[in-house]
């Protein structure tokens, strides 16, 4: 099978149609109209085999992720999914991988509203890589650099499910069967807060997707904002699978370091916290307070009410 002709069988004039884009897949350039008073925001990510995921991965799963993580960077800022291009590097024409593929990743658009517009395909290593771009009001768009001290510090869902999930991907462990589908599917099938993040314009001072852990991920925003954070361990949130599953200490690590959660960890001034309650509670989306912002540029944790210092470290990718 040629280039165009793979092109042509799984990813054109499929997935979302959208009115503001004026020209898609076939030219040189795409053409969108975004619409007035809107901002674009724009974000990247790519997913290498042997690095970002193993070779065995389904096919549809990875189709869905691929895009999951970029939403996640949009929910992050509070922006609408509007449009992406794919750039795909396969070491083979294997139709099956492809149809499996695509139809992940068009589920995942089509529900999110995202058209896909243009890219690329190319032989070599596996390498999935997209560029998602969205729309947020002028002036709206949430930040990683407006924290403040007296801010409080809020995730939501629960935090260290995808990492467990990976392990037992490793055979590091064996879980429970009831568990186990559980947390492969949070690591495989991440959910993107797009209408919390949408929901928390105009009310939450900063915040950022949690990709490479808690630890790793605040500490962008601390120093974008030039602040430190106290953060209560006992207060992060662990669900039932994850605590029956491992120790609390394993459990707790996991939390606060594990990455690929793509839930959302954004910062409230005082006087928005009722607001945030309500917003949220529309959006479908459980929430819970871990900590505040304080002064300084530390970050510093408490475990039943006492100093705590955690002898781990979150992702970094060099």
């Amino acid at each position: 099978m040629k280039e165009f002709q793979l092109i042509e069988k799984y990813f054109l004039n499929r997935g979302q149609k959208r009115r503001d884009v004026l020209l898609d897949i076939g030219d040189d350039c795409a053409l969108v109209e975004p619409a007035s008073g809107k901002s674009i925001a724009i974000s990247c990510d790519t997913l290498v085999e042997g690095v970002h995921f193993f070779a065995d991965m389904p096919a549809h799963a990875l189709g869905y992720k691929s895009l999951a993580v970029n939403l996640s960077d949009l929910a992050a800022m509070g922006a609408e999914p509007a449009w992406m291009t794919l750039a795909l590097s396969l070491p083979n024409v294997d139709e099956q991988w492809l149809s499996e593929f695509s139809n992940g990743l068009f589920e995942a658009a089509e529900y999110y509203q995202v058209a896909l517009i243009g890219g690329d395909t190319t032989r070599g290593p596996r390498c999935i890589n997209i560029t998602i771009n969205g729309q947020v009001p002028k002036g709206k768009a949430l930040k990683r650099s407006a924290a403040k001290v007296g801010d409080w510090i809020y995730v939501t869902g629960t935090l260290g499910d995808s990492a467990l999930g990976l392990d037992l991907l490793r055979g590091v462990y064996q879980v429970a069967p009831q568990f186990k589908d559980y947390l492969l599917n949070r690591h495989y099938y991440p959910t993107p807060r797009v209408l919390a993040g949408q929901s928390l314009r105009g009310l939450a001072s900063s915040a950022i997707d949690l990709s490479d852990g808690l630890v790793s991920d605040i500490g962008h925003i601390l120093k974008a904002s030039n602040v430190g954070a106290v953060i209560d361990a006992n207060q992060i949130p662990i669900s039932t699978a994850l605590a029956s599953c491992v120790s609390e200490e394993q459990a707790l690590a996991y939390a606060l370091t594990g990455g690929e959660d793509y839930e959302l960890l954004f910062t409230v001034p005082e006087s928005e916290r009722g607001a945030i309650d309500t917003a949220l509670l529309h959006a479908g989306v459980k929430f819970v307070k871990i900590g505040q912002i304080c002064a300084g540029d530390k970050l510093k944790f408490t475990l039943d009410g006492k100093p705590f210092t955690p002898d781990f470290k979150g992702f970094e990718h060099f």
